[in-house]
């Protein structure tokens, strides 16, 4: 298993502080990324939270998917890896 979490569908108003403060009740954080448009600043709504270890980040799967923060249910799942970009999607 691995133990960075993506987590879909935060709020605007989260930061990465408060977002962290929410993932350590349910396990130890190694480290908190919200992705925000390089442009604009503005958060693109979703993050990555790397746990310390499986079994954090199992429990904050657990506990944490589909519950509410700042008013919109959260996604929280198993990072993927990220996929060859060397292309940008053109043959």
């Amino acid at each position: 298993m691995n133990n960075k979490l993506y987590v879909g569908n935060v709020s605007y108003q989260v930061n990465e502080s408060s977002l962290e403060q929410t993932f350590s009740s349910f396990g130890k954080v190694k480290s908190v990324k919200i992705i925000t448009d390089r442009e604009t600043g503005r958060t693109k709504g979703f993050a990555f939270v790397e746990m310390e270890s499986d079994e954090d980040a199992q429990n904050c799967i657990t506990n944490l998917d589909g519950k509410e923060l700042d008013g919109r249910p959260l996604r929280v799942n198993i990072a993927q890896d990220k996929k060859d970009t060397k292309s940008n999607g053109r043959w």
